[in-house]
C-alpha cells in the first residue's frame, strides 16, 4: 500500500537538492560557533554569513535575525520577551489570544499569567473562526499583545488576519 503523508503543517520532507547542498556544510562547518577555536570560528562565521543574508532579503539589520531550533522556542522568545520587554508600559497589561492557538502558546501565557499578566481566551465559531465581537470586546488601553494563528494546523483554519489586524490597528 502506498502511504501519503498530509503532515506538512509539523515538517516537511528534505528535498534532495537541499540534503546535498547541507551535507557539504555539515561536513565542513561542524563545530560549535560558541568555541574559540577554528572549527568552531569557521561555523560562526557561517552562521553570521547566513544571517547576513537574511536580513539583507528582509530589508533589516542583521542584529534583528535570530535563529532558534524550531517552532516552540520562536513562540516562547517572542511572547516572553515582548511581553516582559513592554510590560512596563502598561498599567495592568494583557494578552488576547484564541483558544485554538498551537499548545505553546497557551502554555507561554499561562505562564504570564502566573506573573500577573491578564489573559482573555477568544472562543471560536463552529466553523473554527475566531468571534471577532469577542477580540473587540477585550481590545483596549492594556493590551499588550494579541495572539491569533493565521492558518491553524489541526482543524486548517484560516482566519480573517487582515480584519483582525485593521481592528487593533485602529484601536490603537
Amino acid at each position: 500500500m502506498k502511504r501519503f503523508y498530509f503532515d506538512y503543517a509539523a515538517t516537511t520532507p528534505t528535498r534532495k537538492e537541499v540534503i546535498k547542498e547541507m551535507a557539504q556544510f555539515w561536513n565542513k562547518y561542524f563545530g560549535n560557533p560558541s568555541s574559540l577555536y577554528y572549527e568552531g570560528r569557521i561555523t560562526r562565521q557561517a552562521i553570521l554569513k547566513a544571517r547576513e543574508k537574511v536580513a539583507q532579503i528582509l530589508k533589516v539589520d542583521p542584529s534583528e535575525i535570530i535563529f532558534t531550533n524550531g517552532g516552540t522556542e520562536s513562540i516562547n522568545l517572542a511572547i516572553l520577551g515582548a511581553s516582559r520587554f513592554y510590560r512596563n508600559q502598561f498599567q495592568n497589561p494583557e494578552l488576547i489570544v484564541s483558544k485554538i492557538e498551537h499548545p505553546a502558546v497557551l502554555e507561554t501565557v499561562k505562564y504570564l499569567e502566573k506573573e500577573g499578566f491578564k489573559i482573555h481566551y477568544l472562543n471560536v465559531n463552529k466553523n473554527g473562526l475566531v468571534k471577532i465581537d469577542e477580540l473587540k470586546k477585550y481590545l483596549n488601553q492594556n493590551t499588550l499583545l494579541v495572539s491569533i494563528m493565521y492558518a491553524n494546523n489541526e482543524i486548517g483554519t484560516i482566519q480573517p488576519i487582515k480584519e483582525i489586524a485593521q481592528l487593533i490597528k485602529n484601536f490603537r
